[in-house]
């Protein structure tokens, strides 16, 4: 199983990204697929989450109204789109996966990729 997470890069206060994680090696279709980051010095949070089958979405507080996770599975690809972004969102931004999205919650996916950076500042 591999999840390749690209699309990182050093941009301003303001601007947007869009983050692709291409998965390999597991049925995307089965799998909810999560996105987390991790600040130098902090700890590694949740940022979103979009179940298997009806795509239901979840997105922590900090980047509601802002993010929008989204899939192809045809693809094997999920998505994050990161608008209006913060000097507060810079981080290595990692993609998971796990057959339970609730785990998303508690940090335990079964399958983690490499991170992409993200780094915003003026």
């Amino acid at each position: 199983v591999q999840l390749q997470a690209s699309g990182g890069g050093f941009v301003q206060p303001g601007e947007s990204l869009t983050l692709s994680c291409e998965v390999s090696g597991l049925t995307l279709d089965y799998y909810a697929i999560a996105w987390f980051r991790q600040a130098p010095g902090k700890e590694r949070e949740g940022v979103s989450c979009i179940s298997s089958g009806d795509s239901s979405t979840l997105y922590a507080d900090t980047v509601k109204g802002r993010f929008t996770i989204s899939r192809d599975n045809a693809k094997k690809t999920v998505y994050l789109q990161m608008n209006n972004l913060k000097p507060e969102d810079t981080g290595v931004y990692y993609c998971a996966a796990d057959l339970t999205w609730t785990s998303w919650f508690i940090g335990d996916m079964s399958y983690w990729g490499k991170g992409t950076q993200v780094t915003v500042s003026s």
